[in-house]
């Protein structure tokens, strides 16, 4: 019986039920719709006791059509068409101070940046990576610093950078950090001669809005 109708049943009222007049256990009951229902076992005016139990049984499932894997989206992400704004290279201890809040404000004004951060995952290899981030980002930006100057994979990154730059196929942004124009030219006099935003004059965030600017091919103020 359904909640209604097992209230009228408990105050002697007239009721509707499903079911009947059993003789033989088990007995399968079809229920016509989804709701509260109860289980009412009556023997009619007789003394006796009786043992009942309730299990239920799902209903018929849906014939399973097998579609084609070529209609089924792709659960990994294919990241090698991927294209990008920005990619940029730096040194592992200028993260926290420099490169990290760089890459967060680019990315709050809608760049695609890579980012070792958030693009290399556990697994990865590290060289091709790398080269298909500088291979398809449109700009490159490089963190100069003291630290920067003595390690291998930022100036391997520098090299695949300044190689775009010089075929013209992409433009080069240095940030020097923490760092003076002579230590710049003792490292690489080419790199010194380029135009360049400082942290020591400019906060982060100015400099991520000069970047943004320059990527979106806004005039900005020298």
């Amino acid at each position: 019986m359904d909640s209604s109708n097992f209230q009228y049943f408990r105050s002697g009222r007239r009721h509707q039920y499903i079911g009947g007049h059993m003789k033989n256990s088990p007995v399968r009951l079809q229920i016509p719709r989804p709701g509260h229902w109860y289980v009412t076992v009556d023997l009619g005016g007789y003394k006796g006791k009786v043992s009942s139990s309730v299990r239920i049984l799902p209903g018929k499932l849906r014939p399973f059509v097998d579609k084609p894997l070529s209609t089924i989206p792709s659960l990994v992400r294919n990241d090698y068409d991927r294209q990008y704004d920005v990619f940029i290279s730096h040194a592992s201890e200028d993260k926290q101070a420099v490169v990290t809040p760089l890459a967060e404000a680019l990315m709050g004004s809608g760049l695609s940046v890579w980012y070792d951060d958030f693009e290399l995952k556990i697994g990865n290899s590290l060289r091709r990576n790398i080269d298909r981030g500088i291979a398809s980002s449109r700009f490159g930006i490089v963190v100069l610093s003291k630290a920067f100057f003595g390690k291998g994979w930022p100036n391997y990154e520098l090299d695949g950078l300044v190689t775009k730059s010089v075929n013209g196929e992409q433009v080069l942004l240095p940030i020097w950090y923490n760092i003076t124009k002579d230590e710049v030219v003792s490292y690489s006099p080419s790199l010194a001669d380029k135009l360049a935003r400082n942290t020591t004059t400019q906060t982060v965030e100015e400099i991520a809005e000069e970047i943004v600017e320059v990527v979106r091919g806004e005039p900005i103020e020298i």
